[in-house]
């Protein structure tokens, strides 16, 4: 294969040394962050500014489309299309002007605004990205100084090999500051330590046991409690919240006779509880996996609100997160027998930092993101009439129960089955309802009843299970539920904007 023309390799170069600065300038930014604080993470910062520019329906789109992967895929385009632009803007910096510096300055510049827009930094925080950004545009410089104006440079195979030396080196050392930023902060600024040693309050009244009928012996067939591990997370949060029990605070106020503040230790003058709540997210669509049941072990929100004196006409109860996130949820899901609650341990230990550590909202029966705020610290108590929470202002309805609903878990859409008996299963859920029935339809045929594992409570979903004498040739299996209202799963099939998907779940199998 023939060489490339000089100038095709110079300019290789040269875009090379942009793509070195924007690595160094992300790792240097990364590595300080580690030392200074958790909001100068300039990364975080640029991807959260991003989530909260981008319009509901393609946010919509990526949890579609990539699920609990969508920060990450966030996080790496971020990455990518800086690295992409400064190494383009790059093959101009020895023109007129420094194209490639000046990008590197207004990427910093953006990131520093992103860093400052975030709740509780200061000044201090946008430090770590003012260095990065200066080391960058230092390698930029160093890398270019010997190119000439118009993108020509020094033909000579000793300096252009000594330059893609240098190029790789920077390339590398970029990476290496980024890798050791993100382990730094893990170790000074991670709660990890803190959960290892933390311990939950004993409970009078446990949750009541989980009789062994409730899982039905089937290969396949999700857990009835989900592990903390599974446990699906769809949120907001490009970096998990690293909020010590220390430090936090609940503030209630608002529309309230009275204006309270919690610390975690004035917890123990309530009475702690434990229940066993299935929470489901609206992005669930039909037949999806976006759904998942815990013992929550916590606080009833009841309890907490009780001496703030809840105005008559406030009917709204605005949550915040620590990082800015907030949710909407009618006062009387809140104060009702329900017992909607401050939770700080799931499945018998506390809380893990993605969900939520030290303290969140579970509340049965509605959808998460009208309910379920992680890193709760602010309760405001007003009316649906005056405020808007994070969804709702992107186009997602102010209130939203959770739906009737099904999915269909064995054997997975696609599957190739010998003929004869096959039993096949899955899970549903109509929290606050519970599950009367499960019916399953076969190609057109008519509906058959399926065996029902054991109910818990109306706010767990519920397993089951269908006996099928499956013969050779494609078919189509469809599930429905009935909830103990009498409500049918409807058939009418929508998106889960602006409350909730709904639709009949059904898979398509090959029997051989």
């Amino acid at each position: 294969m023939a060489d490339s023309p000089p100038g095709t390799r110079i300019a290789a170069g040269v875009a090379s040394a942009g793509a070195a600065g924007a690595v160094v300038a992300f790792g240097v930014t990364q590595l300080v962050s580690a030392l200074v604080s958790p909001a100068s993470d300039a990364r975080a910062a640029v991807g959260a500014a991003i989530i909260d520019l981008t319009p509901g329906s393609v946010k919509e789109w990526a949890i579609q489309t990539f699920g609990t992967a969508d920060k990450l895929f966030l996080s790496v385009m971020v990455l990518a299309v800086v690295i992409a632009v400064a190494a383009m803007a790059a093959t101009r910096e020895r023109s007129r002007v420094p194209l490639g510096t000046v990008t590197l300055l207004v990427f910093g510049g953006a990131g520093c605004a992103a860093v400052l827009a975030r709740p509780g930094a200061g000044l201090l925080d946008a430090v770590p990205t003012l260095v990065g950004t200066g080391c960058g545009v230092a390698v930029l410089r160093f890398l270019t100084a010997s190119a000439p104006d118009g993108g020509t440079a020094d033909t000579d195979t000793d300096t252009g090999r000594r330059r893609s030396l240098q190029t790789l080196a920077f390339l590398g050392l970029g990476t290496a500051t980024g890798v050791g930023g993100v382990l730094t902060s893990r170790r000074l600024q991670s709660v990890a330590t803190e959960i290892e040693t933390a311990d939950l309050p004993p409970v009078a009244r446990p949750a009541p046991p989980i009789p062994p009928g409730v899982q039905p012996p089937l290969a396949g067939l999700p857990s009835f409690v989900t592990g903390n591990a599974d446990f699906f997370r769809i949120d907001t949060a490009l970096r998990v919240p690293q909020l010590s029990r220390r430090d936090w605070t609940l503030r209630i106020h608002g529309m309230v006779g009275r204006e309270i503040t919690y610390t975690f230790g004035d917890l123990q003058r309530f009475e702690p509880v434990q229940r066993a709540i299935t929470l489901t997210c609206v992005s669930n669509p039909i037949g999806g996996d976006l759904i998942s049941n815990a013992v929550w072990t916590g606080y009833r929100i009841r309890d907490l609100l009780r001496d703030a004196a809840i105005a008559d006409d406030a009917d709204m109860v605005l949550s915040t997160s620590v990082d800015g996130f907030t949710v909407g949820a009618p006062v009387e899901a809140l104060t009702d027998d329900r017992d909607a609650l401050l939770a700080i341990g799931m499945n018998g230990v506390p809380l893990p930092p993605e969900h939520g550590y030290p303290a969140r909202l579970v509340v049965p029966g509605l959808y998460g993101f009208v309910s379920a705020t992680k890193w709760v610290v602010d309760l405001e108590l007003t009316r649906f009439d005056r405020a808007e929470a994070y969804w709702t202002r992107l186009g997602w309805s102010a209130q939203a129960p959770i739906k009737t609903g099904s999915r269909i878990d064995v054997p997975r859409a696609g599957a190739r089955l010998k003929a004869g008996p096959v039993t096949l299963g899955g899970v549903a859920w109509a929290q606050g309802r519970g599950i009367g029935a499960v019916e399953v339809r076969i190609d057109d045929a008519e509906w058959r009843p399926a065996t029902l594992g054991a109910a818990y409570s109306h706010d767990t979903w519920r397993l089951w299970t269908f006996d099928w004498q499956a013969t050779p040739g494609p078919h189509t299996i469809t599930v429905r539920a009935t909830d103990n209202t009498g409500t049918v799963q409807t058939a009418d099939r929508s998106s889960p904007i602006p409350d909730g998907a709904t639709g009949w779940p059904s898979i398509t199998v090959d029997v051989r």
